[in-house]
């Protein structure tokens, strides 16, 4: 892989050019509002006009939102989640001296996705809103795709500008941003609804759509899915306005089953090129040791065998350790089981189901079942997603627990005491704590492989618990809670990179708390 970062000087945000050549563009839309259609019936020729003018700015959203280009797949989600988030970790030589695993990652991953992906969201967006007048169906889209593509960047940093503040450079809170995401979503879900309730097989925008072929019903339950997501993220740090946003959510529909997962066709497959082709990937061992121990047949599913015999088919290497040879550690270790073509999964009715599962726990009204009820369905739902049988048996299984962590003959790392006792069948009669950590455990399997929402999680919760790393990231935590901002901001962007810090409310490192972190 190679990728260059240029130097971007500030941040290139409200006046970035856009990658995709807009001058080519000769028309624009009002949008949707016309009164005067009979029974709110959208007007087809109208929608593939201003379709046909954003559809590549609405693609360019997506990619951001679901990064599977290769090298914007392995610096936006590889190297970060996927390897915090412990589904995968650093199987090349020349990335484990210096990595996030070990808290010291080099400048120009850190700043990767902060310098390279903003712009790109930011210019697609105001191409999408000039196109449409800030109306209608692409709008609302664009809403939603810009709401998950900062979601994501502002639970990498934190504090991030998102262009909330009068200069455009300046940084916003995350208590900010998670407000004003929340708050574009409700207004595509404004826009959304009353089409959707007018014409419920209402498809636009299908050439343009590499998730759901123009199907805007799926898009406003993913809407309100995302809503629900973010209320749990922040159901310890705003437990009313959390509670508030999650039973509005789930009362407007959210994505409940297999047919509605987010996922996105783009080829050649993220995950393929770097795990794959690349092999600069492997198997985590903390999902190796949960799965092996719980004797989950998922596993088999998630990654390959090894390449050479070894104590178990599916071997993950610890977190952190210091790999002497990329073509051993290749052999050795799991690669992540997917081919060129397979569709990258972003999230799935399983992980909602998990959000309902907490949210009742919570004591959020509206949930569509009791905690444990809702627990059971969403491990269903995951065996169901990945076609694997056995999902009754694996819930009734009240006695396995984590394995312990035996690294593989020659391998870099070492072997481990399993973390965790916590069983997989639901006990009614467990603390709400132990609730918490069955649901979590379980939703964190299941989410595999979007490891940013995994980091997140176990950030939030503690949950499930992790190994140390192999080798000492100087840290107290397992995890880093964060990513460093990019450093040339302390140059190009001073007063608002000072801004930043405090709102951050701690030191720029990788131990500073998220806002939403006050389990």
């Amino acid at each position: 892989m190679k990728t260059n970062i240029s130097n971007i000087p500030g941040m290139l945000l409200l006046g970035a050019a856009c990658l995709i050549g807009a001058g080519s563009l000769t028309s624009c839309t009002d949008g949707f509002d016309n009164a005067n259609r009979p029974a709110n019936k959208i007007d087809g020729e109208e929608i593939n006009r201003d379709s046909y003018a954003a559809g590549a700015f609405l693609i360019q959203l997506q990619n951001e939102a679901y990064p599977e280009q290769e090298n914007t797949y392995q610096m936006n989600q590889d190297l970060i989640g996927n390897y915090l988030g412990r589904y995968m970790t650093y199987a090349n030589d020349g990335f484990s001296q210096k990595n996030f695993a070990l808290f010291n990652a080099p400048n120009g991953w850190v700043r990767y996705p902060f310098a390279d992906s903003t712009p790109k969201v930011v210019s697609a967006f105001k191409e999408v809103e000039r196109l449409s007048g800030g109306e209608g169906i692409n709008y609302a889209w664009a809403l939603i795709l810009r709401a998950q593509c900062f979601q994501r960047l502002t639970d990498m940093y934190g504090p991030f500008p998102i262009g909330a503040e009068e200069d455009a450079n300046a940084y916003s809170s995350q208590e900010t941003i998670y407000r004003s995401l929340i708050a574009d979503l409700n207004k595509a879900i404004s826009i959304l609804q009353p089409m959707i309730a007018a014409d419920p097989s209402l498809t636009a925008n299908a050439d343009a759509d590499h998730v759901y072929g123009g199907n805007m019903a799926n898009w406003l339950k993913y809407a309100n899915s995302l809503k629900l997501r973010m209320a749990i993220r922040m159901r310890f740090a705003d437990t009313a306005f959390a509670k508030q946003c999650g039973e509005e959510a789930v009362a407007n529909g959210v994505i409940t089953s297999n047919d509605e997962n987010l996922c996105i066709t783009y080829t050649p497959n993220g995950q393929y090129k770097t795990s794959v082709e690349w092999g600069d990937s492997r198997a985590c061992a903390d999902i190796d040791a949960y799965m092996n121990g719980y004797n989950d047949p998922r596993i088999t599913a998630y990654f390959k065998p090894t390449d050479t015999a070894g104590p178990r088919s599916v071997i993950g290497c610890l977190a952190g350790a210091k790999i002497g040879n990329k073509a051993t550690a290749d052999l050795i270790y799991s690669a992540a089981n997917v081919t060129n073509t397979t569709r990258g999964v972003w999230m799935s009715a399983a992980e909602v189901t998990f959000c309902r599962a907490e949210g009742a726990l919570a004591g959020w009204s509206g949930m569509g079942g009791t905690a444990g009820e809702l627990y059971n369905q969403a491990v269903k739902l995951s065996f169901e997603q990945w076609g694997v049988n056995g999902a009754d048996n694996y819930l009734a299984d009240d006695t396995s627990v984590e394995a312990d962590y035996k690294d593989a003959e020659g391998g870099f790392g070492k072997s481990m005491q399993h973390q965790s006792d916590i069983t997989i069948k639901w006990d009614d009669s467990a603390s709400d704590e132990k609730k918490l950590e069955r649901i979590m455990t379980q939703k964190w399997i299941a989410m595999f492989p979007d490891g940013q929402e995994a980091w997140s999680e176990i950030r939030r919760t503690g949950y499930p618990k992790v190994f140390p790393t192999a080798e000492s990231n100087g840290s107290s935590l397992y995890v880093p809670n964060r990513i460093p901002f990019d450093n040339q901001e302390t140059v190009n962007n001073a007063t608002n990179y000072a801004k930043a810090v405090q709102l951050l409310g701690g030191a720029d490192n990788y131990e500073t708390k998220m806002w939403w972190q006050k389990k």
